[in-house]
């Protein structure tokens, strides 16, 4: 059965023409980029489990909103070329209110609500998450690439001594955001805390050697391999060139 699995995934890499020369993209926060010492983002695995190219643009103490602003979605649709892959995760720092506004957090609903606000003295019309997640994709959808939206990371579950999964809100939203535009939607909390609950208290306390969000080496490890999971038991085209074998987990 495997072996037939993979001969069909090859077969639709050359179908879909997802070759070695495109590029996977991925846009998130810390708990997805290059980290330091002994924490790191699970974004720096991506590149072991797959037979294209990768280039992690996720950045630390970001939020859909401040990514939009920053101007880091437009670096990466100036680059993207037809048949690339983006991958789009937020959610830790996108709650919130805009009171004491940190540049960071977004306009409550899910559509088209604004909010107005004065950011680091500039007045910034403020958009829901769902709108910067969703105006992102359609950018790259117009650039030919091929989006997946997935769910923020858990935070560390067995904290408590027991463990609890509460997904936040915008694990909600992001899946509702890739209802609205058509792609792909991988349930990343779901898969991870799948794993982390098989893995037990002691095991997954040691993959949060600073707080409970951002994880060691060892533990952004494992929450790559829990994103590899959910899209090869989702299936389509970033399935197809998932080279990554014995993926931890169940298909959920």
């Amino acid at each position: 059965m495997k072996g037939a699995t993979y001969f069909l995934s090859a077969l639709y890499a050359l179908h879909f023409g997802t070759a070695a020369a495109a590029t996977l993209y991925l846009a998130g926060d810390s708990t997805m980029a290059r980290g330091s010492g002994n924490q790191d983002g699970w974004g720096q695995y991506v590149a072991q489990s797959v037979s294209i190219q990768v280039s992690n643009h996720a950045i630390g103490g970001r939020s859909a909103r401040s990514f939009t602003r920053e101007g880091r979605f437009d670096a990466i649709a100036n680059a993207v070329q037809p048949g690339d892959f983006v991958v789009i995760e937020f959610g830790h720092n996108d709650g919130g209110g805009l009171s004491n506004d940190n540049g960071r957090s977004n306009c409550p609903g899910t559509g088209s609500e604004t909010c107005q606000t004065v950011y680091d003295g500039v007045q910034e019309t403020v958009l829901t998450f769902n709108a910067y997640m969703e105006n992102a994709t359609r950018m790259f959808l117009n650039k030919g690439a091929k989006v997946i939206i997935s769910s923020q990371t858990p935070n560390n579950p067995w904290e408590g001594g027991s463990f609890v999964y509460a997904p936040s809100r915008f694990v909600g939203y992001a899946e509702l955001a890739a209802q609205r535009v058509g792609v792909q939607y991988i349930d990343h909390g779901k898969y991870t805390a799948d794993i982390f609950q098989k893995l037990g208290l002691q095991t997954v306390d040691g993959y949060f050697p600073n707080d409970h969000t951002h994880t060691s080496p060892a533990g952004a490890k494992v929450v790559a391999d829990a994103f590899f999971k959910g899209v090869v038991c989702a299936g389509g085209e970033l399935a197809a060139v998932v080279t990554a074998t014995n993926l931890p987990g169940n298909c959920l």
